[in-house]
């Protein structure tokens, strides 16, 4: 069979509902170069038929930036890395309801409270709770958090107060993981994703791509993520932070890019595939092809440690090409 009668012949078993293999994965993910097109085309059509013209938007609010004590090679934050980032402590809920309100009127679906560290300390949790509860009341948008390692109590207590979904990242492939993090181990990420899943959350994760992994790797984080079958999945490209040992890591082909976000979307039909930190300033569309290849969710208005893209741009991006917030 041709490489474009596979890819269709594919899509056909996602539309079935028989899905494909961890084989039909890895033979999507070395489609020669010339079907690349035909690779992502597909890929939307799956998104469209799963997902319709939407895009979920996404802002995020980090809550908290200090010197984190894991020691991811790729981030900025870790106090193993100096990186020159401005470090602070929690906000006050009225501050965290301004900017969740200003998401609101800027069109963003949700709203996603992020903390620099290991795990929240139960001061630090109740206070957490204390913005969620302020945000409900006052805003109405879906909050959504990514606070490091859970107990199935603060898990529970989230579900309670209405989080929608939860997100903790793989990172990247296991067999990479001990080159990216030593403070902790992979089976820790899975271990959180297992409680905030029991807790009734929805879960969200992914990974960056970029970090040095083969393509090989690549994949494998793309089959895990198929296992897991999250509500959600996002994708960061990595941007190498000044200070850590990324620094000087060589860019990935825009092609390498788009096989990821395609070949996701073979394994998740039905998940919102994002495009996260990295799509203003590592690709030179700000995200237009790859929302046309299998994504189907932005994050904006800025990152963690990074600005991003005005609210106002990405609508405007978003409708140029035919889909809708």
């Amino acid at each position: 069979m041709c490489a474009k009668g596979f890819i269709k012949d594919c899509q056909e078993r996602v539309f079935a509902g028989i899905g494909i293999s961890s084989d039909d994965a890895k033979k999507l993910f070395n489609i020669p170069e010339e079907n690349l097109k035909e690779l992502a085309k597909y890929a939307n059509e799956i998104t469209r038929d799963f997902n319709g013209n939407k895009v979920d938007v996404e802002q995020l609010n980090n809550i908290k930036k200090n010197a984190c004590s894991e020691d991811c090679v790729f981030c900025g934050q870790s106090a193993f890395f100096d990186t020159g980032i401005e470090t602070y402590q929690l906000p006050s809920p009225e501050d965290v309801v301004k900017k969740a309100q200003k998401a609101k009127n800027d069109g963003a679906e949700s709203y996603c409270l992020v903390a620099a560290w290991r795990e929240p300390s139960p001061r630090d949790f109740e206070k957490v709770c204390k913005i969620i509860s302020e945000i409900n009341d006052k805003v109405g948008i879906s909050v959504e958090c990514s606070l490091g390692f859970l107990t199935s109590e603060q898990a529970k207590k989230l579900k309670e107060l209405k989080v929608k979904r939860y997100n903790h990242n793989l990172e990247t492939a296991k067999s990479k993981f001990a080159e990216i993090c030593t403070t902790h181990t992979y089976e820790d990420r899975l271990k959180t994703l297992g409680i905030a899943r029991d807790a009734g959350l929805e879960l969200c994760t992914g990974g960056i791509i970029g970090l040095g992994e083969t393509r090989e790797q690549r994949l494998e984080l793309a089959l895990e993520l198929g296992r897991l079958y999250p509500e959600e999945v996002t994708i960061n490209i990595l941007v190498p932070m000044p200070g850590t040992p990324l620094e000087l890591q060589t860019e990935l082909p825009n092609s390498e890019i788009v096989r990821m976000f395609s070949v996701i979307r073979f394994l998740l039909p039905e998940s919102v595939i994002k495009i996260s930190g990295g799509r203003e300033s590592k690709l030179n569309d700000s995200g237009e092809e790859l929302l046309q290849s299998g994504a189907n969710g932005i994050i904006t208005e800025g990152y963690l440690t990074m600005g991003g893209n005005e609210a106002q741009k990405d609508r405007e991006l978003i409708e140029r090409i035919g889909l809708k917030t």
